[in-house]
């Protein structure tokens, strides 16, 4: 059995969560979820403990949680991936479990069309490890394969607030239509979030999430700007391409949206944490004023059709932005 890990959270920071629900992350089985029921493993908001809060099943807890285990044997839960990928890391969440976390857990994956079965063949991809209570236990992982399952084994029995998977999207890019427009920074392709100068109301990864905001905590937000200067975030695109149209969506930002915004973009095959002090960083969309509440489409103003690999989204001064789209073709 290993120590308890708190690696770097670098691959929390650079990898898309695959266990995330809007992706399509669904917790699909669970040996006992009496206390607590398995959906909430991978829910996104954040843990929280509600003091006098019980239900028919005794108290209220935000997560995962068995029965105590009064035989031998041990529970687990399985997890369908909303995307297939190769997993970088894993978060496992004990926040505000302290009497009756599980002691120890390890977690192991699949790649399978189909629900895992009885014949699933699953491989070790975290190694039993002890946990502690009311802690995130970050994990780094080297599995290169895309999988498309994780089980969380939890010995004997307790709860486990969240799961965070983290890991970079499979994507058969050669199968695709060249000529074909993709959104090239979405979740589904590939996109991520690598750096931003500010993200006090919301991730930038909200920025490349399917469907429109649902809220203004559903986008990249950043604090009131007091001092000269603009804030920006950094993706990274699913493949390099050439973006021929732009999309910037301000879903339920009021008085609260940027006043203009630009892009700009680089083709970079270097270390990725150089990037917000790179040079080469070229026009793709002049600044542009933005309205509260509104898709802003751009396609005549996009100036610059060659290949790149990464953006920055500048915004002016300050604000909130709910969803980025940039349409364009794969490039070699």
């Amino acid at each position: 059995m290993s120590e308890p890990l708190h690696d770097s959270d670098e691959f929390a920071r650079v990898w898309v969560n695959l266990a995330q629900p809007r992706l399509g992350a669904k917790a699909i089985h669970a040996t006992d979820d009496f206390f607590a029921p398995k959906e909430r493993l991978i829910r996104p908001e954040t843990p929280v403990f509600i003091a006098g809060k019980y239900d028919d099943h005794g108290k209220w807890m935000d997560g995962w949680e068995s029965r105590r285990k009064r035989g031998p044997g041990h529970d687990w839960c399985v997890i369908r991936l909303g995307l297939p990928g190769a997993i970088k890391g894993v978060d496992i969440d004990t926040s505000h479990f302290t009497g009756n976390y599980p002691p120890e857990a390890s977690i192991e994956a699949c790649a399978s069309d189909d629900d895992p079965g009885e014949a699933t063949k699953w491989t070790e991809i975290v190694p039993r490890t002890r946990l502690l209570p009311d802690s995130h236990h970050l994990i780094a992982v080297d599995s290169a394969p895309a999988w498309t399952h994780v089980r969380l084994n939890i010995f004997p029995d307790g709860g486990v607030a969240r799961l965070r998977v983290y890991g970079q999207v499979q994507i058969d890019w050669s199968a695709r239509d060249p000529n074909e427009l993709f959104d090239l920074v979405a979740l589904r392709n590939g996109g991520r979030a690598i750096a931003c100068n500010d993200r006090h109301y919301g991730a930038p990864e909200n920025l490349l999430a399917p469907g429109r905001g649902v809220n203004m905590g559903d986008g990249w937000e950043t604090r009131r700007r007091r001092e000269p200067g603009n804030d920006w975030a950094i993706l990274a695109l699913g493949h390099k391409g050439r973006v021929r149209r732009v999309e910037i969506d301000t879903a339920n930002f009021k008085g609260n949206y940027p006043e203009s915004a630009s892009i700009e973009g680089i083709e970079h095959t270097g270390d990725e944490a150089a990037l917000p002090h790179a040079a080469g960083w070229r026009e793709i969309l002049p600044r542009q004023p933005l309205d509260a509440d509104r898709e802003h489409v751009f396609e005549a103003e996009v100036a610059d059709a060659a290949p790149v690999t990464h953006v920055r989204l500048n915004i002016f001064p300050d604000g909130g932005v709910s969803r980025l789209r940039l349409w364009g073709t794969i490039a070699t």
